[in-house]
């Protein structure tokens, strides 16, 4: 298992000793330490950082051999990276069980909404970011109301399905 400090040497690799973030204000967050869900991918402490670089890596090798065009060069590895920004206080140990479970404490519930607004407040995104962050979650999106939104993003900015797409790789076929 990574120790924090070996996740913090990951993400400053990842963006090559720049990061768009602070380490700081994401260790504040939980950002590398928080699991990425109770029960799923990534049920483990750390679980949320080592998603999001799986997630990040794989929209970037996607961008590399499909030739994705993005408004920015740094936007793959930024949506990648904080697509799931809203977990880092979304679960909270247990202390009957020692296991994660959902945080019933949240102030502002969602998921790539959540997301957005967070990483907003860290730095500023272009609306093609914000669009794959929202929708990253694709058809799980849970209200099908929103799938005619979802779809109109797509045909705006092609690159939220490649986002949902990494999501996918790294969590249902590597398992992270």
């Amino acid at each position: 298992m990574k120790s924090k400090d070996e996740r913090i040497q990951e993400y400053k690799w990842f963006f090559n000793s720049y990061q768009y973030v602070p380490v700081e204000a994401l260790d504040s967050l939980g950002f590398f330490t928080a699991p990425a869900s109770t029960k799923y991918h990534g049920a483990y402490e750390g679980g949320l950082f080592d998603h999001s670089l799986e997630v990040a890596k794989q929209l970037v090798n996607l961008t590399e051999k499909l030739g994705l065009k993005w408004e920015s060069l740094k936007a793959p590895h930024i949506v990648g990276m904080f697509h799931d920004l809203c977990k880092c206080d979304n679960y909270v140990v247990d202390i009957e069980t020692g296991k994660y479970k959902y945080n019933p404490d949240l102030i502002i519930p969602g998921h790539g909404e959540k997301s957005v607004i967070m990483l907003q407040d860290l730095m500023t995104i272009s609306d093609e970011e914000i669009a794959c962050i929202r929708w990253h979650m694709g058809a799980f999106e849970t209200d099908t109301k929103m799938w005619e939104y979802y779809g109109r993003a797509i045909e705006k900015y092609p690159n939220v399905l490649y986002t949902h797409t990494a999501d996918m790789i790294a969590s249902r076929i590597i398992g992270v």
